[in-house]
């Protein structure tokens, strides 16, 4: 879990300048399905690969990342009991 907990904690850190509400453990419901939002936003191909701006190396790096993120949530909601939200970009 490490991935997803790293990945939570960027995530509030960027959001924390719009006033947004933290995100925090253990992870309900709604909070699981707006990180998997969050993740497959992240995933569309302008995003992922910052709209042609970095290598496809570099994209490739942040595709494992947030692949990990999408397998640690979901072995998360399993353990938790939530329903795993589906990503979409996968």
């Amino acid at each position: 879990m490490r991935n997803l907990e790293k990945f939570i904690k960027d995530q509030n850190a960027w959001t924390s300048f719009f006033g947004s509400v933290p995100i925090t453990f253990p992870l309900t419901q709604a909070a699981a399905d707006q990180v998997a939002r969050t993740i497959d936003a992240k995933l569309s191909p302008e995003n992922l690969h910052c709209d042609g701006e970095i290598s496809a190396a570099e994209a490739n790096r942040k595709y494992r990342f947030l692949s990990t993120v999408a397998r640690e949530l979901e072995a998360y909601c399993r353990q938790a009991q939530l329903t795993a939200p589906t990503v979409y970009e996968l």
